[in-house]
């Protein structure tokens, strides 16, 4: 069972509501229970989430954000505003995962945002998809390759859904990785690249307890890509499923 206080929502989930109405989708997050989100388009929503955020008691301890494609000054200072501690880089070409020096050079770049962000009181992490598992260098996912150039203070969200995906031990590898990991992505579907056959958590294929047992540290934060159905029906299954207020599937 998961602790409200360590439970998270990616806004990505409920971007189409967001676009609808921002204030009453926030409000319909708090009003299931979350009280931390993570959010994404930052810096350009910052001032609207200033606003409501508080307004409907929540908190983002994390957030996405494109520091190796956008200018990190602003996205800093939107972070800052929020009273984000982590912005996480959510996605680098899958192109760049396909030579130990590419994944070296990427390591890099993300080691120097690390410490420009330290500077504004800010840690950098990544999230994965699961193009940094498909493949295999000298025996190794290119995601484990990533790792091993990484200095110490970058954290890792893992998205476990899409490692499993791309052919990854995810609870293995989480256990490996230990404190690292700060924060997962939880989800659930079919297993594969239809995003559309997501499911709220525990009413899919995917190893939920085996993946929370191997990161007992990291945040839990639910998103989904996509969904067939009425989407604040999986947020709420899956906040219910995960908190156990629900009978699970």
């Amino acid at each position: 069972m998961v602790a409200v206080d360590n439970l998270s929502l990616q806004l990505y989930t409920v971007r189409h509501k967001l676009e609808e109405d921002f204030d009453a989708t926030l409000a319909r997050i708090a009003e299931i229970g979350f009280t931390k989100v993570e959010p994404f388009g930052i810096p350009g929503n910052a001032d609207k989430l200033a606003e409501a955020l508080p307004k409907h008691g929540l908190s983002a301890p994390t957030t996405h954000a494109g520091l190796l494609r956008d200018e990190a000054a602003p996205i800093y200072e939107a972070a800052k505003l929020l009273g984000i501690g982590t912005v996480i880089e959510p996605f680098i070409d899958p192109a760049r995962w396909l030579s130990a020096d590419d994944i070296k050079a990427t390591a890099e770049a993300l080691n120097q945002a690390s410490v420009e962000a330290a500077e504004h009181g800010i840690t950098v992490g990544y999230h994965n998809h699961q193009f940094e598992f498909e493949n295999k260098i000298d025996g190794a996912h290119p995601l484990e390759i990533f790792i091993d150039h990484l200095n110490d203070n970058v954290i890792l969200e893992v998205d476990t859904y899409w490692g499993v995906v791309g052919g990854g031990d995810i609870p293995a590898l989480l256990k490996k990785w230990g404190n690292r990991v700060q924060a997962i992505h939880v989800k659930d579907g079919d297993g594969t690249l239809d995003n559309k056959a997501q499911t709220a958590v525990g009413d899919g294929t995917i190893a939920i307890a085996d993946i929370l047992a191997a990161a007992p540290q990291a945040l839990r934060v639910v998103e989904l890509d996509d969904f067939t159905g009425e989407i604040f029906d999986a947020v709420e299954g899956s906040f219910k499923f995960l908190t156990g207020e629900g009978a699970p599937a």
